[in-house]
């Protein structure tokens, strides 16, 4: 097997408690040391499933998974204004991921402090947005959704693609502060703790109010409004049985055929579409990003 450049044994960043959103500037511990932005340098076969525009089809999907432990889902439903704009946290968390796979080495740096500066304040007597086993659930999401939806439509992944892309995928639990030791060693640990996962997740309250939010808010605007019933169809289809129950969401037979469908048409066409407009959301939340970072220079 090829070893992938990626070296998953980079040390974590030091947490800054007293960090909040309104400082200027990020103090030393904020700050990504160069060990880190050295292991974050072109993920090069992560690239491959991050880039795909597909990938956004599973942001409620990675969403509804990761409040599904209740730390996040407390968090998210405490700090966020989650119920009047529920697709600020879908574009924070796909800017955060692409500047990681694509970004320069100065914009890693400058989104990693904004990001552990914006989860400092995020914290009550049970849970904390640093807590580095919720940052470690949110990661493996992140990996699980992506990896599962490239699959989907382009075709399972070679043992050796496959394992250099997991470890790639180690940049987004490690920037997060999540240490790298902490992070399954191999995809046969990952899969082993993902199952173990699911099937001691807690569907709160607070986790379907987020998913309330998420699926069925009358406060979209109407163009995305117009695509939510097939959202929520792949969403539906594509959680974990025990979790989709717990959201009190169902699958049936209808349901099934119908995402049966649209998967094969997105398999046929999909593909063959333009690399340029695969591309385009990823291109796009860059831009954003780097319209965002120099008005802040």
């Amino acid at each position: 097997m090829n070893e992938a450049k990626f070296d998953i044994t980079v040390p974590s960043v030091e947490v800054n408690e007293s960090a909040t959103l309104e400082k200027n500037a990020p103090s030393d511990s904020d700050v990504p040391d160069a060990k880190l932005l050295d292991a974050l340098d072109e993920p090069q076969q992560m690239r491959r499933v991050v880039r795909e525009a597909i990938l956004l089809a599973g942001g409620a999907v990675a969403i509804l998974l990761q409040v599904a432990d209740p730390g996040v889902a407390q968090g998210v439903d405490n700090h966020s204004n989650f119920d009047y704009r529920p697709m600020d946290r879908l574009r924070t968390t796909m800017t955060y991921v692409y500047c990681m796979v694509f970004g320069t080495r100065e914009e890693k740096k400058a989104v990693i402090s904004m990001v552990h500066r914006a989860h400092a304040p995020v914290k009550g007597e049970d849970y904390s947005a640093d807590d580095p086993e919720l940052q470690l659930w949110v990661a493996s999401t992140l990996y699980a959704v992506g990896t599962d939806i490239h699959q989907r439509v382009f075709g399972q992944l070679s043992t050796t693609t496959a394992d250099e892309i997991y470890r790639e995928y180690a940049v987004l639990a490690v920037s997060l502060r999540v240490p790298p030791e902490m992070w399954p060693p191999s995809r046969k640990a990952f899969w082993e703790y993902w199952d173990s996962k699911i099937e001691t997740l807690e569907i709160t309250d607070h986790a379907r109010s987020v998913a309330k939010d998420l699926l069925f808010n009358k406060k979209l605007p109407l163009y995305i409004r117009a695509t939510m019933p097939l959202v929520r169809l792949s969403t539906i289809e594509m959680l974990p049985p025990r979790i989709r129950a717990g959201y009190g969401l169902k699958s049936t037979k209808t349901r099934r055929r119908m995402f049966g469908f649209s998967l094969s048409l997105t398999k046929a066409t999909y593909p063959a579409l333009p690399k340029v407009l695969r591309t385009y959301p990823m291109r796009y939340y860059m831009k954003d990003m780097r319209r965002r970072l120099n008005d802040m220079a």
